[in-house]
């Protein structure tokens, strides 16, 4: 009987050890082939928690020494942590010469932010150039009674009642604005402007809102949205993406617009696994990074930090940029 009950539980401890490898072994099959569909959208949001949870069977599987899993479970970590740890790394900069611009992006959750919080970081930071998505009548009123209308006196705004309003204050000349209108279901807008910064070349900055992926059937208009999302011009002007993209690294639709000639400023510097998103109303969802300011890979990223903002279940982030000189 013993015999017979040893060659029955070898097979069953080998199934439980492929079954504990094999959901980190597929995540990273999804993220590599990039499939962004369903479920799956949300899912690779996580992803960084998911490069730290792979290590949970390998550890197991070494200490088991289940070779072949191990194995499996080796590759999966390694290929996780490849993907996810140069987000924490600084990388090179270019050699920009001209002069520095401070850019802030913040959702104002249908207008529910702290616009106070908003505008003495204004103040006091220096910020050169704001983008506000879910911006509204009110939240315009509000932030221009507390001043940010003589701080920032140049702007495109197209403030709307809900979350659909976009909005671009600048403490310099803009022209050529408009505003977007993309195709999702929730009808978000995106205003834009080219900002003239004194002694760099002109600048073009939007602010970036795609649809959010948070049911099936609005993964299609998340995905048409980041793909609407204006490319980079290496060879043409400057230019500044900034917003709140509901995509992570993660995302090939983001992965996507970055090769065309961008760089994430958090990831550039070694910030780009502090979450910009949730949570903030007692769900158990750990913070993923959805809040991106991308930037011609022509700019400079000399700092990214993000701060709290009472009222929104986003933050924001504020990027230090210099420009290039002024030809």
């Amino acid at each position: 009987m013993t015999i017979g009950r040893r060659s029955w539980a070898v097979p069953v401890w080998t199934a439980l050890c492929w079954l504990a490898v094999a959901p980190g072994a597929g995540w990273t099959v999804a993220r590599l082939v990039g499939l962004d569909r369903g479920p799956l959208v949300q899912a690779l949001a996580f992803t960084p928690y998911a490069a730290a949870g792979s290590l949970v069977p390998l550890v197991l599987m070494l200490a088991l020494r289940r070779r072949w899993p191990a194995v499996v479970a080796a590759l999966t970590t390694v290929a996780l942590l490849a993907m996810v740890a140069p987000r924490a790394l600084p990388t090179p900069q270019p050699s920009a010469g001209g002069p520095t611009v401070r850019v802030l992006t913040a959702n104002l959750l249908a207008g529910a932010a702290d616009p106070w919080t908003l505008v003495d970081l204004v103040r006091t930071e220096r910020v050169d150039v704001l983008v506000v998505q879910e911006f509204t009548p009110t939240a315009q009123a509000e932030l221009d009674r507390l001043g940010l209308d003589r701080l920032m006196p140049y702007r495109q705004l197209n403030p709307v009642v809900g979350t659909p309003g976009s909005g671009l204050y600048s403490r310099h000349p803009i022209n050529d604005g408009g505003i977007r209108q993309l195709r999702g279901g929730w009808g978000f807008t995106q205003a834009y402007a080219t900002v003239t910064v004194p002694g760099a070349p002109p600048v073009r900055v939007e602010s970036a809102h795609p649809a959010a992926p948070y049911a099936l059937d609005q993964t299609g208009y998340w995905r048409a949205d980041l793909a609407a999302q204006p490319a980079a011009t290496p060879d043409g002007p400057l230019s500044i993406l900034a917003g709140d993209f509901n995509a992570t690294l993660d995302h090939a639709p983001l992965r996507a617009l970055l090769d065309t000639g961008y760089a994430d400023a958090a990831a550039s510097v070694g910030a780009g696994l502090t979450g910009t998103w949730g949570p903030y109303d007692g769900d158990l969802i750990p913070p993923v990074v959805i809040d991106h300011v991308l930037v011609d890979h022509r700019i400079a990223v000399r700092a990214v930090a993000v701060h709290p903002l009472p009222g929104s279940d986003h933050r924001m982030v504020l990027a230090e940029l210099r420009l290039p000189a002024q030809r």
